[in-house]
């Protein structure tokens, strides 16, 4: 018996020759089978047999070990040396593929922001322009933070500067306001520190360092758009083409051509690298940690799902609020249900804050033409053709867990279930809540379109997303793991070569296309506020151009073009019934009570004449103030008083009394408010 256990074991080691994984299971296997055998041999012992059998099996396991532990120490070398360098193989060629996807990466950012750079500069005649014609390009009241960076600089100290800014009692007439955490300045005290801290006045303008932040910070966006197309697909392809497409949609994906100064552009490029870096975390850690947690034990195990459970829960969390804050005021506790119900139809209402926001466009549902335009650069069909895929993947995989199928820790691409990646899960939740807000808020396509256009590269250029189609197919006919990868690679070559085709003589043809930008009238208002008026002066007008005005020549404004204030809110309110059918009286004691010195009236605003007729602001403050009556659909205004802004050029009695026109061109009207009031009949 001995002998024959002997021989087994010699047997079953001979098989095992160069695998250090193979000895180890042997051994195990060896180290099962003797106690069985052993108990046999007791067996017979104990039925007749002498001791020395038992004395002979010692000596036979003995030998076996030392034999095991030769062959253990001399055989391994070799495939441990084979494993070392096939790893370190490996690891270089993924070292190379990695530097070279961030070069590329890195080079599509560069090249973008030297791109947006030269079209600035063509669009507007950036760098021929005097440094007042030059703010003047900072459009949609977006300069007003402008303004602060160039405070900064002047002052004598960073922290002069900033501690003046939290009791600021020089931009709004009446108010001492906590400019930083009101307006978030954050970027403009960060990007004015670097400027002093590093001398850059020896070499560049201020104005310069500034674009060329924002331009930088658009840089980064960008590049962070590729590395997550190019993380989750696995391909650089992929990256190149999101950024395609973004360059080719960028009416519909930045507003940086207009509005340098807006928070947007700070902020979304941050957010971008947090999403990537989320992105790779979970692509690579994910399955490295289901793995390890058998061996870590179930407790690290529950600790790790809570922490990416709480993780995706406070980021999507912290994405909403910031998204809810940009859009409508939150001072009001009621303001936002008020406006959500007035949005989707649910109640009527003549509040004027509430109806003034509703038509501003970012508030409004896109119309088709966003989708028109997507759909001509190809990016919106394919987008619904990978969200499709990717959300009943998905589907797929939640009913899996809730029927209590467990889920493959290492999803192989023959598998074909692209909804069990982790990152597609939470990009699948992501780009559906960006759509959502987006069909809701044309404001909102800033955030979704670069997302879609991440997201739709990755779709087309991952094997897994082919695979999974074939999958539900079932097809046979042709080896669906080699048609995943051939349509992973033909598919966005083709996208690529004919948007290459069609868009890259049009992109190229913007920079050479001269542009003329220049506006005269508000040139000669600014000219004339810098040189005429008070330093101290209070100026009224439309928030846009209380921005402007304030950008360029520092006086004090009754209120800003900041949305998400209700109480400047209230105050634009105020201002606009200059344009409302009010007395002179009525509107001499509301710009007097908000200490006003000179009120602007704009031409643009008095003549208004617009298609939609309840989103003008002379009908929102008619309607506001009950000046109106409806009559077989029709919209009337009606009132004992005429239209201020149109009688106030009349120049007589009693507006005369009031008010002294000391400035007037084709678009605006000035107005100083008259300390002493004379009556002229």
């Amino acid at each position: 018996m001995t002998e024959l256990r002997c021989r087994k074991t010699d047997t079953l080691e001979g098989e095992t020759e160069e695998d250090e994984g193979q000895i180890e299971a042997e051994v195990q296997t060896t180290d099962t089978k003797e106690p069985v055998n052993t108990e046999e041999d007791e067996g017979s012992v104990s039925s007749g047999g002498d001791g020395g059998n038992k004395q002979q099996k010692d000596e036979g396991q003995v030998k076996e070990k030392d034999a095991h532990k030769e062959e253990e120490s001399n055989k391994p070398e070799s495939a441990v040396k084979k494993s070392k360098s096939s790893s370190a193989s490996v690891f270089l060629q993924r070292l190379v593929r990695v530097f070279f996807g961030f070069l590329a990466a890195v080079a599509c950012g560069i090249l973008y922001a030297a791109y947006l750079s030269a079209y600035h500069d063509r669009k507007f005649w950036f760098s021929t322009r005097q440094e007042l014609e030059r703010e003047l390009t900072f459009q949609g009241g977006s300069g007003v933070y402008y303004y602060y960076y160039k405070h900064m600089l002047t002052v004598p100290s960073f922290e002069r500067g900033f501690y003046e800014l939290t009791i600021d009692n020089r931009t709004v007439s009446g108010q001492t306001i906590n400019a930083v955490e009101r307006l978030s300045l954050y970027p403009e005290l960060i990007t004015s520190y670097i400027y002093r801290v590093t001398d850059s006045q020896d070499f560049v303008e201020p104005i310069y360092f500034y674009v060329g932040a924002v331009f930088g910070l658009q840089a980064v966006y960008v590049t962070a758009l590729f590395v997550c197309s190019w993380v989750m697909s696995g391909t650089w392809v992929a990256g190149m083409l999101a950024v395609a497409w973004y360059v080719i949609n960028r009416p519909d994906t930045t507003k940086v051509d207009f509005a340098i100064p807006l928070r947007d552009n700070w902020a979304l490029p941050y957010f971008s690298c947090q999403v990537a870096a989320l992105t790779g975390f979970l692509s690579n850690n994910i399955s490295s940690a289901t793995e390890q947690k058998m061996k870590k034990g179930p407790f690290v195990a529950r600790l790790m799902k809570l922490f990416l459970h709480f993780h995706l829960v406070f980021t999507t969390a912290i994405t909403f609020s910031y998204l809810v804050k940009k859009l409508i005021p939150v001072s009001e506790s009621d303001f936002i249900l008020k406006f959500l119900e007035v949005k989707f139809g649910l109640n009527t209402t003549t509040d004027f804050i509430t109806n003034f926001l509703l038509c501003q466009e970012s508030f409004q549902t896109p119309s088709q033409d966003l989708f028109l335009r997507l759909t001509q650069s190809s990016v919106l069909p394919f987008y619904l053709l990978v969200l499709t895929v990717c959300l009943l993947s998905t589907l797929q995989t939640i009913y899996r867990r809730l029927s209590g199928q467990p889920m493959k820790t290492n999803v192989r691409l023959e598998d074909g279930r692209i909804g069990e990646q982790p990152e597609v899960i939470y990009h699948v939740c992501h780009t559906l809540l960006f759509g959502g807000l987006a069909l809701l808020f044309d404001g909102m396509k800033y955030l979704w379109t670069p997302y879609v256009c991440m997201f739709t590269a990755f779709g087309v250029c991952s094997p897994d997303l082919w695979m999974t189609v074939f999958k539900w197919l079932k097809l046979k006919s042709i080896h669906p793991v080699v048609l995943s990868l051939i349509l992973s690679t033909a598919v966005p070559t083709i996208i690529g070569f004919s948007l290459w085709r069609e868009y890259c003589p049009r992109v190229l043809a913007e920079l050479s296309d001269v542009q003329e930008f220049y506006d005269h009238d508000t040139v000669e208002l600014i000219n004339w506020i810098k040189s005429q008026a008070p330093v101290a002066a209070v100026f009224a007008g439309s928030p846009q151009l209380l921005g402007t005005v304030k950008l360029c020549s520092g006086s004090a404004v009754t209120s800003l073009p900041l949305y998400s204030d209700i109480n400047l809110l209230r105050r634009t309110e105020d201002t606009y019934q200059v344009y409302a059918l009010r007395s002179a009286e009525d509107i001499y004691k509301i710009l007097t009570s908000q200490k006003t010195n000179y009120v602007i009236i704009e031409d643009s605003i008095c003549n208004e004449l617009s298609l939609n007729k309840g989103c003008r602001l002379k009908d929102l403050l008619d309607i506001s103030n009950g000046h109106v009556i409806y009559d077989k659909e029709e919209i009337y205004s009606f009132s004992k008083h005429r239209r201020f802004c149109h009688e106030i050029k009349m120049n007589y009695s009693p507006y005369t009394n009031y008010f002294t026109r000391v400035f007037w061109n084709r678009s605006y009207h000035v107005y100083k408010v008259n300390t002493v009031i004379s009556f002229q009949y």
